[in-house]
Formats: C-alpha cells, sequence, structure tokens
C-alpha cells in the first residue's frame, strides 16, 4: 500500500488569498504545497485572440448559475493574472454595513483604521501606483470630460501596473505577455517558491477529510490539460493546517462534499454571497456631439471612435460613495474597456422595440461598436446568494472543453439590491446622456443573470456564528486547523473593486494561521520581510522534465 504524501501547510488555490498565506508560511520555514486547479501560464504562452483553447479560455471560469454568473480568474496567479490591476481601498464606510439586519456585518475587529496596516504591506509588496492624468487612455478621457459636464468629478484608479512596460495593447483581461501587470506572478508566488513552496497547477481539490493524528487528508483529481471536461488521477495529500482560497465560487463546493467527512459545516458555508453589487451600463456616443458639447476631438477630426488600444480601468467617479448617503445608494461608477464576446452579447440596445439584446436594433447597434463606451458599476447588494448542493466534482458541471460551466449557485436580488442597480443606472444615464451625449442602456440580465467577476462573502468572516462561516482570524466555525482566505471571507460588497481588500485580509490572518500551525507542531515563525525583498523577477513556469 502506498503512503500518503505528506506537508505541513496545505494551501487550496493560488490567488491573493493563497499566495499571500503560503509565503508567510514558507518564508516562516513550513513545508508548502499549494494545489492549483488552473493551468500555469507565464508571458509567452498568453494570447491576443478570443480563440478556444487560447490563454483566454484556459485561464477563466465562467460558471452559470441560477440568476447569477460568475466570472473567475483559473491559473497559477489566479484572478490577479487576469484582472484589469485596478487596486483601491474599501471605503470607510463598507466597514459599517449591516445589509438591513441592522447588526454590524464586519468583525468588530476589523475597520479602515485597523486594516489600513495591512492595506499598506500589499500595496507595497504588489507594488500599488497612482495613475496620473498622463496614464489616461482616450476612453477614460472622455469619461472624466462627461462626468465633468454633468457637475461630477472623476479619478484615475490606483493599479499595479508597470507602465515603463506597458504598451497599451489592452489585452490585460487575456494576461499580459509584456510582464507590465504586477500580477501574484511577480511577488508572493515566487517569494513563496524561493522559499520551497512547491506549486502544482492542474490539481483540483475535491473534498477535505480528518486523519487519525488529528490533521487533514486533503482529497484532489489531475484536471486534463486541454478539456477540463477531463479528470485524471486521485490521490491525497495530508496537512497539519488546510488554506482553503479557491475563489468564492469554488470554496463553498470544497467545504460542503467535505461535511460528510469532517462533520457538520457551519451555517454560512455556501450562504450570504454577494456578486459585489455588479452591473454594466453601455454607452453609444454621438460622435458629433463629442466634439461640439465636450470639445473633444482626436488627431482625425473625429470625437470618439473607440479601439482597442488603451488600458484597463483608468478613471472612476466616486462622488456616489458617499457615507451620509443611505446604505444600498452608494456606488461606483469606472470606465472600462471589456473585449468582444459577452459585451456584444449583453449589451442592450438602446430604444428597441424588440428584445433588447438581440435583433434588428442590436445589430445596427453592433455596427457602431467604436462608438461604444463600458461603464462598471459596483453597488451594495444584499448578500443574497445561496450554494446548492455541491456538485460530483469541481464547483460546477463543465459544459465545454475550457471555461464554461452550470454550478449550483442560487441568486434571487432582493428590493434593496434592485434599487441600488436602478440607482447606479440612473445615475450614468444622468451623466452620458446630458446635452445628448451618448444613449445609456444596462446589460441584459436576461441571458445569464446578474454577473459578476468579484464574487465574495461566500464563507465570510464576523462575530456572529448565525451568520459567517468564519470567525474574525478566518477560522473555520467548529473545524479548527482549517482557514479560508479568499474571497470568500470578506463578509459585504466592498462597492470598489476587491483585490486589494482580500489581499489586506489575507496579511491580517496570517499571524493566526502561523500561530495555529505551532500549535499543531509546525515549527514556523512570523515576520518575513515583504516578497518584494524577497525576489524581483516574475514566477516563471518550470518546464517538464
Amino acid at each position: 500500500m502506498t503512503a500518503t504524501e505528506r506537508t505541513d501547510v496545505l494551501v487550496i488555490g493560488s490567488g491573493f488569498g493563497g499566495s499571500i498565506a503560503a509565503y508567510y508560511l514558507a518564508a516562516g520555514g513550513a513545508k508548502v504545497t499549494i494545489l492549483e486547479r488552473g493551468p500555469w501560464l507565464d508571458a509567452n504562452d498568453f494570447d491576443h485572440d478570443y480563440l478556444l483553447g487560447s490563454s483566454y479560455t484556459r485561464v477563466f471560469d465562467f460558471v452559470a448559475g441560477d440568476g447569477m454568473s460568475v466570472l473567475g480568474g483559473n491559473c497559477v496567479g489566479g484572478g490577479s493574472v487576469v484582472y484589469f490591476a485596478a487596486l483601491p481601498r474599501a471605503p470607510r464606510f463598507v466597514f459599517e454595513r449591516t445589509g438591513g439586519t441592522g447588526k454590524r456585518l464586519w468583525p468588530a475587529a476589523i475597520n479602515r483604521d485597523t486594516l489600513d496596516p495591512w492595506y499598506d504591506r500589499i500595496s507595497e509588496a504588489m507594488p500599488v501606483t497612482q495613475q496620473t492624468w498622463n496614464d489616461v487612455t482616450y476612453a477614460g478621457g472622455l469619461w472624466a470630460a462627461a462626468c465633468d459636464h454633468s457637475g461630477h468629478t472623476a479619478n484615475p484608479v490606483p493599479v499595479g501596473v508597470d507602465n515603463s512596460k506597458c504598451v497599451n495593447c489592452n489585452w490585460m483581461m487575456a494576461g499580459c505577455r509584456f510582464d507590465a501587470k504586477r500580477s501574484l506572478l511577480f511577488s508572493y508566488l515566487p517569494g513563496a517558491v524561493a522559499h520551497g513552496a512547491e506549486i502544482r497547477p492542474l490539481h483540483e481539490v475535491q473534498r477535505i477529510a480528518k486523519t487519525d493524528d488529528g490533521g487533514f487528508r486533503v482529497h484532489y483529481r489531475i484536471v486534463d490539460e486541454l478539456d477540463y471536461r477531463i479528470l485524471h488521477d486521485e490521490a491525497a495529500i495530508d496537512a497539519k493546517i488546510v488554506i482553503v482560497a479557491a475563489g468564492a465560487g469554488a470554496t463553498p463546493p470544497i467545504l460542503q462534499r467535505s461535511e460528510a467527512d469532517l462533520g457538520p459545516m457551519p451555517h454560512g458555508v455556501g450562504r450570504y454571497f454577494s456578486g459585489n453589487g455588479e452591473r454594466l451600463n453601455t454607452a453609444v456616443f454621438d460622435d458629433d456631439k463629442v466634439r461640439e458639447v465636450l470639445g473633444l476631438s482626436r488627431a482625425e477630426g473625429v470625437g470618439y471612435r473607440a479601439n482597442q488600444i488603451g488600458k484597463g480601468p483608468v478613471v472612476a467617479c466616486w462622488d456616489y460613495l458617499d457615507p451620509a448617503r443611505p446604505e444600498f445608494s452608494r456606488f461606483s461608477l469606472e470606465q472600462l474597456y471589456f473585449p468582444p464576446g459577452l459585451g456584444t452579447i449583453l449589451a442592450q440596445a438602446p430604444d428597441a422595440t424588440g428584445p433588447t439584446w438581440f435583433g434588428k436594433e442590436k445589430k445596427e447597434m453592433l455596427k457602431r461598436w467604436q462608438d461604444w463606451l463600458i461603464i462598471f458599476q459596483m453597488t451594495e447588494d444584499n448578500n443574497e446568494g445561496v450554494f446548492g448542493p455541491p456538485p460530483p466534482t469541481g464547483n460546477a458541471i463543465r459544459l465545454s472543453q475550457q471555461m464554461l460551466g452550470r454550478g449550483p449557485l442560487r441568486y434571487d436580488p432582493t428590493p434593496e439590491t434592485l434599487r441600488g442597480w436602478a440607482e447606479a443606472d440612473a445615475a450614468c444615464k444622468e451623466i452620458l446622456e446630458k446635452d445628448g451625449l451618448a444613449k445609456v442602456t444596462p446589460w441584459t440580465n436576461d441571458v445569464v443573470g446578474a454577473y459578476t467577476v468579484h464574487p465574495l462573502s461566500s464563507c465570510r468572516i464576523g462575530d456572529d456564528p448565525a451568520t459567517s462561516a468564519l470567525d474574525d482570524r478566518h477560522e473555520l466555525r467548529g473545524h479548527p486547523g482549517i482557514f479560508v482566505t479568499d474571497g470568500s471571507a470578506v463578509p459585504t460588497g466592498v462597492t470598489v473593486n476587491p483585490a486589494l481588500t482580500i489581499g489586506a485580509l489575507a496579511e491580517r490572518a496570517v499571524p493566526a494561521i502561523v500561530r495555529a500551525a505551532r500549535d499543531r507542531g509546525v515549527d514556523v515563525s512570523y515576520g518575513a520581510p515583504l516578497p518584494v525583498n524577497a525576489t524581483s523577477t516574475p514566477l516563471r513556469r518550470i518546464p517538464a522534465a
């Protein structure tokens, strides 16, 4: 009989939550193994196309649920490889949110002041830089000019981008082949590997069980490199500490499937999911009005004429992030470039007489794609998502060779969430339709339900065991030694891009994880310098022998 492999700390997932914990534990002397469901790609692998089998389909996980679809990263480095690198901090009021319950949803120990030192750490490690107006693309400048014209302010977004390397190709959503995006491949992951951590791509964790010595046995399957519907060998690794960081759409199914072996899960596992209140609007500009009303003109004499050249989100309107506004009425409006695909399907045609997302009017709208500007809304939703029974393997029933799946998430937006969306939609129209500049319509929910690229809160931290799966140290209630450090631990939507908040919370969680590991006999310490001091080169895939 073959002995089961052993490690000190088993980390599930290599995004913000997993890589940060892995770095500090490895740097502190623990044996760390990282299991990542997706492939290991680096700069030379990132393609500038959307063909099946390209990096675009290989590194994304698009799961359609009942009323909500989730788009997430699926690769070594997780969402940091495919995100737009916008890294703002959550507004102060976010930490006081009650969601209409009358109780503060965040743990008492966490507010903006107590989290700021952890924000500072990850901001230095990434590092985060504040863009200037010289960094802003023409599309971002158009959004800023429209905001100013309607009496609103606009701000360049803090980002994790090295502008000296950025060529403005705007393919960062498919991974950056120029090493300009400061993903986790440049910081925590190479730091972890330098201290002996092992990363295993295409390893999909299925469940966690107990061992006789009080540790855990993590069962996994090998994912086929080309067809994610195919799972190969099954094996297991024993560990003294398990850190679950598979993402807010994948962590709940792992824990739900583990219940038969571990015992009952906290009530909050797979409940209170938040899509960060996200919604997209498409503005179709009148080129003549851009010149006449805003006084903008490109070298060719046209007012706009968008194209692919540029960056991701560069300018945001934060006027509605006013703590004096009532909850569910606070939101940010961020300009971004969304690549062809979902945008062309889900964007509604203005003034359509029939279906809004296909038909004659939509065909005419698509002809004017160079007049489009996408506005990304992040509102306050009501944490209404619930995960049903998990699929037999993974987080979804795979429907295609890569990327597409059908998952167990159910999402029925409450009146509070709907009100937030409606107010954000109205704000977009007020800004962009002033003096006939553009026609604005929200993306349809009829095809895939609501949608999010920032899933949160499905195993959230909190003080109330009835509504939180984790305590404020990120330990799973009733299951000492298991921690959750990904976006599922964030208690509520944050009204801005949440990556930096996920990372700051993971930074904050590490000291408690180290103490728990020491209590379980792992010779590990806390206090390693930031990974920017450990490595200055990006993590590259190790070629097969």
